[in-house]
């Protein structure tokens, strides 16, 4: 497939599983009432109390939105007074709050993956609920949990990475984090939405393997987690909308999974008022029928028509009080009925002095976000021990990567059609308004005055002339390059000088923007210590310039939001101990990838068919032995590391060891077990730090099944960043249960171990593994 800009890849036909004909899902499957089970007991409770004292209209209320638009929030649930319930404001983003001042731009989801820390993914949730909270915003809209699928998917950037295990953590602790701050949490897009083009008519066919390893476990981890609610995807899975598909969600989410809160609608994403009220969907939002246009129409699937269902017995009266039972619930759940603030913004108008209070929200938040971008910053090659730098005499700056944007950070709504300037997150309604951006030219420039060190620089990425000037005869020229995308409602336009054609959300290429190879191989070729930044939202192909022997080091430092040039100076200054792993594979050809953006189809309803099944990312480089140019979990430190002793023992109720025995006449389909979830066994090893700097590893544990169970040859099941003094050991310790050492069995709709031996590998990469062993 050609990487260009000229010429977007061509994706042939492929038949779904060997089969021309369309998976579908079934058209209806019983929604379950909420059963109040755990932490949800008291709340349900307390919802069908007060629902007792509400007309059919009232529940309606509560469970459509007020319109695109009406209100100050990106959606709206109005007011119930006879219940003394406010409403609710639900917004953007995962990576803060959208259109709003006074708040931090967080590094997003896929630097927190790179940090493979779930310390740092529950702290910088917590304080990002902590925004959310101050704002008065009662519904976060995050985390985003779509496994990357396709290296160029605009939206990869918002997700957590390539493996379903790392976005699962991701998931749960988010969703904890989030809810610790009386924020309700909402997991999306449910389900296997991993493209731009074509999301609102294409369909993703997933087989049912798949679906349930790969896509459904992220979405399995943030249920588990408590989460309030979730959001349906605009795409179509297996020819049925996400948003009334009654397999996805009475019996995934409501029945499998047991999930108690509720579950809404992407916005525009509603297709239908009965039959998606039979299919389980919870709230309509924004509530419109056609979304999304400001000037509200009154035309809703729901609204007065839901009512008008109801009356008619299209729609039982349970069903509607179920769903406002859920939205209630979640409510009560994080206790926002007492104490909760007011929403003090306006998002449709941030300068309306009626409307905004203008509420300071970052408070000391600086901090996390600095320590996850230091964090999730990854060394990917660093020759002859480049870095650290050690007070250099002079240093050359390159790159507009590095520079403030002349015209402001803000001056792009929603950051479309960023040109240059510091990357710091991608685009669409993930992106958040920068009420400060640390430049990393702002950063450099001062640490050079603390060293007494020259400093010289070339902002202009097309002016390669000038770029050798300034790096000639410097001690180190550091080159900052980009790489960017964002979601399908806004387009990089064409009179982008990245662009022949433009980027609709989904990358057209996976190389570097705004000429950033030929910026690199200038500087290269007249000075003999060039130090490459890469700010991106995923892989690009680097083959044109990582072997060049003058590219002496490699920092990928993600997109770091508001804190890129603070960050950048404490890594390259050796303040913070580089420690972040890839959250997906470098591949050395874009061929190499198992899966593509389909950009484009004749057809009305594109057929994207998930051809390469449980093979994502690193499984199919193992699975096919492609070398990659640097694979999933990769990362450099300036010290070194070692593994010893590995030790696996069974931990779990011996009745449990042979648990395939264990599930008798059961199956998922009535719920997943708790015992399940238990832990089986314990894995213990050493990891000594035998380098001259202290810092952390990540050990990763990766579990090998045996080879006809028709599992890739290595899957991701338990990690960690530890902190490890120069000199000293480590004993580390994870738990693998049940559900972990098993594969989805299609035929008796159960999760099984399967035939043979499964091999426990240990290490610092998905391919760098030093312990070994089998599982007793």
């Amino acid at each position: 497939m050609p990487d260009t800009a000229k010429g977007l890849p061509k994706i042939h036909h492929v038949p779904f599983a060997g089969s021309d004909n369309f998976p579908h899902s079934p058209p209806y499957l019983h929604s379950p009432n909420t059963t109040g089970r755990g932490v949800w007991a008291e709340p349900v409770e307390r919802a069908r109390n007060a629902l007792a004292k509400l007309s059919m209209d009232d529940m309606v209320k509560i469970v459509t939105g007020t319109g695109f638009g009406n209100g100050l929030c990106v959606g709206n649930i109005g007011p119930v007074k006879k219940i003394g319930f406010p409403g609710l404001c639900v917004h953007d983003s995962p990576t803060g709050p959208r259109g709003v001042d006074l708040v931090t731009v967080f590094p997003p989801a896929i630097t927190v993956g790179a940090t493979f820390s779930k310390d740092l993914m529950y702290a910088r949730a917590q304080a990002i609920g902590d925004e959310f909270r101050t704002k008065g915003i009662h519904v976060h809209l995050g985390p985003m949990v779509n496994v990357m699928r396709a290296p160029s998917a605009g939206r990869n950037w918002e997700g957590f990475g390539a493996d379903p295990y790392l976005n699962g953590e991701g998931a749960h602790h988010h969703v904890r984090g989030i809810q610790s701050q009386g924020v309700q949490a909402t997991v999306k897009h449910y389900t296997a939405n991993e493209q731009e083009h074509f999301r609102n008519t294409g369909s993703s066919n997933v087989d049912e393997r798949t679906e349930r390893e790969i896509y459904m476990h992220p979405f399995m981890r943030g249920a588990f987690a408590g989460a309030a609610a979730f959001m349906t995807a605009y795409n179509l899975v297996n020819n049925s909308w996400s948003s009334q598909s009654s397999l996805l969600i009475n019996q995934r989410l409501k029945t499998e999974l047991g999930f108690q809160g509720y579950i809404m609608t992407d916005w525009g994403a509603h297709h239908s008022g009965v039959a998606s009220a039979l299919a389980g969907l919870d709230m309509s939002m924004p509530g419109d029928a056609h979304c999304c246009q400001e000037l509200h129409t009154n035309s809703s699937f729901w609204g007065p028509n839901l009512t008008h269902a109801v009356s008619n017995g299209s729609v039982p009266e349970w069903r509607v009080r179920d769903m406002a039972t859920r939205v209630l619930a979640g409510y009560y759940l994080v206790g926002q009925d007492k104490d909760f603030p007011k929403t003090n913004f306006n998002f449709w108008d941030i300068n309306d002095p009626m409307t905004n209070a203008h509420v300071d929200a970052t408070k000391n938040h600086s901090i996390i976000a600095r320590d996850v971008v230091n964090a999730g910053t990854v060394l990917l090659k660093n020759k002859n021990e480049t870095l650290p730098l050690k007070k250099p005499r002079k240093i050359a700056i390159v790159g507009s990567d590095a520079s403030p944007f002349p015209l402001g950070p803000n001056y792009w709504d929603d950051r479309i059609g960023w040109p240059y300037g510091a990357l710091g997150e991608g685009w669409g309604s993930g992106s958040v308004e920068y009420s400060y951006l640390i430049s990393p030219y702002e950063a450099l420039q001062a640490r050079a005055r603390k060293n007494n060190t020259g400093v010289n620089w070339s902002f202009d990425d097309f002016n390669h002339e000038n770029a050798k000037k300034v790096a000639n005869y410097t001690d180190v020229a550091l080159v900052f390059v980009t790489s960017l995308s964002g979601e399908g409602f806004g387009s990089v336009p064409k009179s982008h000088p990245q662009n022949k054609s433009a980027n609709m959300g989904d990358r057209n290429n996976l190389t570097l923007w705004n000429s950033g190879e030929q910026l690199i191989k200038s500087v290269a070729s007249v000075n003999n210590n060039t130090v490459v930044i890469v700010h991106s939202v995923g892989p690009v192909l680097m083959e044109d310039w990582i072997e060049h022997p003058n590219v002496t080091a490699v920092l990928w430092a993600n997109l770091p939001g508001s804190e890129s040039g603070s960050s950048i100076v404490d890594v390259l200054y050796g303040d913070y101990n580089p420690s972040g792993r890839l959250p997906y594979t470098i591949a050395k050809e874009r061929k190499h990838y198992p899966a593509d953006v389909m950009y484009n189809s004749k057809i009305h309803q594109p057929q994207i068919n998930f051809t390469e099944g449980l093979m994502v990312d690193y499984r199919w480089f193992d699975h096919k032995n492609i070398s990659p140019r640097f694979e999933f979990g990769f990362g450099l430190s300036y010290t070194q590391f070692k593994y010893h002793n590995l030790d696996v023992a069974y931990v779990g109720d011996a009745k449990l060891k042979n648990w395939n025995d264990h599930w008798g006449h059961k199956n998922a389909t009535t719920g997943l077990p708790s015992w399940l979830f238990k832990n089986a066994y314990n894995v213990t090893f050493q990891v000594e730090n035998t380098g001259k700097f202290d810092g952390h590893e990540v050990p990763q544990l990766y579990v090998g099944f045996p080879k006809k169970s028709g599992e890739p040859p290595r899957v991701l099941r338990a990690f960690d960043r530890v902190w490890i003094p120069a000199g000293q050991n480590r004993t580390i310790s994870h738990h693998l249960s049940h559900y972990d050492l098993s594969i989805w069995n299609t035929s008796t709709q159960q999760w099984l171990r399967p035939d043979g031996n499964i091999r426990l590998h240990v290490g610092a990469s998905s391919r760098n593994l030093h312990l070994h062993k089998d599982l007793p």
